[in-house]
Parts: structure tokens; sequence; C-alpha cells
């Protein structure tokens, strides 16, 4: 058999998909008795907490919200006996949510597609590797396979990561504009509701992620939601650190009978402050940045150019005389 093996290449590729899917399939068993203790073990915290009802209540309000491929897909995989749910949920979701999926089925599809990735990669290089004229050797296909399997464990990590810091970066460039013109429809005699309404349909298309913060705001103070309970949902929403002390502003001045156009024209002033100080930061960083192209690529031209006069002097007359000398 290992003869057999060590000249048919058919025989050791299906020894190494065969391995492949046993090593794959005790993972997954693992996964899931993992997966399934740790969903009993929060159920039970749940069940102690006394917080049943209001998590039945807001899942089957958003139960519904299963219309995409993406989100039947996962159920049909959890339907076939394999538990999607993260060990660590609740930082997924906010991570999530931070980089603008709101919907209940995406840390299911988010694990779905990691999933996904780490056997799609290596297959597909395992069949194009053996699909050419001359096959790699058995190392360095588990070299490169394993190297694959890695790289689609944690790059759906890096992808939600660098678009939660996008949104975060467009929502404080759009936040100090908004400021202005919520200072604006307060002093001109609007209510603060309605400056948030007003502000919000003004910059859907300029600033779409602070105006869809309003809005979904708005929408909460008029189901009935307290003004307290409303903007820390807006700030937890967001995770940006202005909104949440423009948020806890807003909360203490209701509670405390305070003036809210002169707390908003103390915070924004405060907001353009530290929106110069980001541009001043971003212009001394100017010089640091050039120093790096100008030391890799112009420096080495400016030494060789001052050199080569000197270098062609001691060619042409210097190293003649030493030779002869010698």
């Amino acid at each position: 058999m290992i003869e057999l093996a060590a000249q048919n290449q058919t025989v050791r590729l299906l020894i190494l998909l065969a391995i492949f899917g046993l090593v794959a399939a005790i993972s997954l068993f693992v996964l899931n008795v993992a997966n399934r203790r740790i969903a009993v073990r929060a159920q039970l915290d749940k069940l102690e907490s006394m917080d049943v009802i209001t998590a039945t209540h807001g899942e089957s309000l958003r139960s519904r919200d299963t219309a995409s491929a993406w989100s039947r897909m996962a159920e049909y995989v959890e339907k076939a006996g394999l538990n999607l749910t993260d060990t660590k949920s609740e930082r997924l979701t906010a991570l999530l949510r931070q980089a603008g999926y709101t919907s209940s089925a995406a840390p299911r599809i988010y694990t779905l597609i990691r999933l996904g990735l780490i056997f799609l990669l290596p297959i597909g290089y395992i069949l194009l590797a053996y699909s050419s004229e001359e096959p790699p050797s058995f190392v360095r296909v588990y070299v490169i396979g394993s190297v694959l399997a890695l790289i689609g464990l944690y790059l759906p990590n890096l992808y939600v990561r660098a678009k939660a810091d996008r949104r975060r970066e467009a929502i404080i460039n759009g936040f100090p504009d908004c400021l202005d013109l919520l200072l604006i429809c307060v002093e001109s005699g609007l209510g603060l509701e309605a400056a948030m309404d007003r502000v919000g349909r003004e910059m859907a298309v300029s600033h779409p992620l602070v105006a869809e913060l309003l809005s979904i705001t708005t929408l909460q103070l008029r189901a009935g939601a307290s003004r307290e309970e409303a903007f820390r949902r807006m700030a937890d929403a967001s995770a940006v650190d202005e909104i949440r002390s423009f948020s806890t502003l807003i909360i203490q001045s209701d509670k405390l009978g305070t003036s809210v156009a002169t707390t908003l024209r103390v915070y924004a002033a405060e907001m353009r402050e530290r929106r110069q100080m980001r541009a001043e930061e971003k212009a001394h960083r100017l010089p640091v940045l050039i120093s790096i192209p100008l030391v890799a690529c112009m420096l080495p031209t400016m030494i060789g150019t001052l050199m080569l006069p000197a270098a062609i002097l001691m060619i042409r007359r210097i190293f003649p005389l030493m030779v002869g000398g010698g």
C-alpha cells in the first residue's frame, strides 16, 4: 500500500483528502459539543437572571429578518446539527453592529463564512495544485493548505474590524456638522426631537451614517422610549466617544433642567476644537511620513549623484597610479 501510494499521484491525493476530512470531522464534532455546552450554560444564566421574557420578545420581533440567502443557509446548517453560536457572542454582536451589520442572523452568518473559508481555500488549492502537470510534494501541500486555512479563519475578522473602523471614522467626521445643525435648529425654536428629525433628513446624503443614528433615535423617542434610554442606545450603536459624551450631556441636561441650546453650544465649540486638533495632529505627522520615502528613495540618489564624480576621478587617475606604483 505504501509503495502504491508513493508511485501513484491519485492514491496520494485520495489519502490526503481522507486525512483532511477526518481531521475536519473531528474538529467540527469537538466544536459542536463545546458550542452546545456553552449555549446550554448561557440559557441557564438567562433563567437565573430572570431575563428570558425580554430576550424571547426581542427574538420574536427580529425573527422575521431572515429573507436573505445567507440567513436561510445558516438556518439550514443549524437544522442539520451544527451549532453556529460563537463562544463570545456578545462581543461578536457588538463588533458586527459597529461594522453596520445589525441583523439578528449576522453572528451566525459570520461563523458560517469563517467555517466555509477554512475548508474552501485549502480544497481549492489542492484541486489547482494536482490539476497541473507537475503536482507539488505532500509537505508543500500540507504547509500551504494550513496557511490558507488560517487565512480563512482570520480574514473575516480583519474585514469586519476594518469596516467598523471606517464606519467609526465616517461618524466622527460627520458628527461636528450634525452638531452645528442641531444647535441652529434648537436656537431657532425647534425641540430636540424635531431638530434631530430635521437634521437626520437634511444629512441623509452628505453623512448617511450620522443621519441613520439620528433617525433611529427619533423613531425610538416617538415610540415611547425615554430620552435617557434612546440616547444610551444611540451611544452604544455608534461606539464613538464623541457621541457617548454628547448622549451623556443631553441626559444630564434633561435631568438637571438646564438649557439644551446652551449645552449644545458649549459642546459644539469643544467639537470644533477637537476637529482642529486632529487636523493639526495629522499635519504634524506629515514630516515624519515624508521622511520614509525621502530616506528610501531620494537619499540614495543624492548620495550617488554627489559621489559619482569623485568615483570616476579615482578610477581614471588614482587607481592607475596605485597600480603603476605597485
